[in-house]
């Protein structure tokens, strides 16, 4: 080979070699900065995102156990012993059956004897002794929690508003507690005097929602007990809660506005065989009674009963909302 060409390749290889081993050693420098500076960074970033992190499971760990005691407390919320602390009665269940049983017994001797026989002696204890009382507890628990609802958003407001004035939570519970009308009024006072006695705060929003099982409530209890757990604005908190709250109760009075027609007609459906009946019995007894003295009219009324009460169910789905 010639001489010339040799002594040429050998000159670009050498330059070759040393042009990779210097770009080599800068590619090595920068990569060598950018861990440096990669690994000074980590230090507030893993900071943060660990208090984060934290934030968050103690939030997650709060809601499970709300729904927890949310599974375990549903028994009690439907058992009589719970109604009865939902209704504000101040009986106590054996004096509640005490009290159904002799009920049962006097409606069981009027259906005997109107009835005269012992379909209405049975029929008169089974409505007095258990669906008259039950219906009672809850009508009750229906009319009171319809008034903790209503009023529930303004006491959180007096909470917002002792907040941000610098006053505590215990102080605007006790506020409410004192000046509240009722059912509000003897819900909270009841959280005050627990908290007086040293009971924690999650387990007597616990208890309050045993006795009012309303999802406002549970909204409650679940921004108190993570602004407790996790820390927070708590007056932001429940300003929007507030706001929620009523944009809720607007929301069913506006359903309830446009479902008031759809609830008349269903009245006036459901309420005339009725009104018919009484019509023809004042008109011609003898036509109406073979209903309630022969064997067919029994079985007459017994399938216009089930119709009846089909359709009243129907109708009745079908004008209530739940949301």
């Amino acid at each position: 080979m010639d001489p010339t060409i040799l002594a040429a390749v050998l000159a670009f290889v050498v330059i070759a070699g040393l042009g990779m081993a210097f770009a080599g050693g800068e590619k090595n420098a920068a990569q060598q900065r950018a861990k440096s500076m990669n690994a000074k960074k980590p230090s507030k970033r893993t900071d943060t995102e660990m208090a984060t992190m934290k934030r968050r499971q103690t939030t997650q760990d709060a809601l499970k156990e709300l729904s927890q005691n949310e599974k375990k407390s549903r028994k009690q919320r439907f058992s009589v012993k719970g109604q009865i602390e939902q209704s504000g009665l101040t009986l106590s269940e054996p004096t509640f059956w005490m009290m159904s049983a002799v009920l049962g017994v006097i409606l069981g001797g009027v259906g005997y004897f109107v009835q005269g026989s012992p379909l209405g002696l049975i029929g008169g204890l089974v409505v007095g002794g258990l669906g008259l009382p039950r219906w009672i507890l809850k009508f009750l628990i229906g009319g009171r929690q319809k008034k903790f609802t209503s009023q529930l958003a303004d006491a959180i407001d007096i909470i917002v508003r002792g907040v941000k004035s610098g006053l505590p939570l215990n102080q605007c519970l006790k506020i409410i507690a004192t000046e509240s009308p009722e059912p509000l009024r003897t819900e909270f006072q009841t959280i005050v005097d627990a908290q007086t006695m040293g009971v924690p705060l999650d387990q007597n929003l616990n208890r309050m929602f045993e006795r009012m099982p309303l999802p406002e409530v549970n909204f409650f209890a679940i921004v108190l007990i993570i602004q407790q757990k996790t820390g927070g604005n708590l007056s932001e908190s429940l300003g929007n809660l507030s706001t929620v709250l009523r944009a809720r109760k607007m929301m069913k009075e506006k359903v309830k506005a446009l479902s008031s027609e759809a609830k008349a007609s269903a009245m006036i459906i459901g309420s005339l065989p009725f009104i018919v009946m009484a019509m023809v019995y004042f008109i011609r007894p003898e036509y109406i009674s073979l209903l309630f003295t022969r064997q067919e009219g029994h079985l007459i009324l017994l399938g216009a009963g089930v119709m009846m009460s089909s359709g009243i169910l129907v109708m009745r789905n079908m004008v209530n909302f739940k949301f």
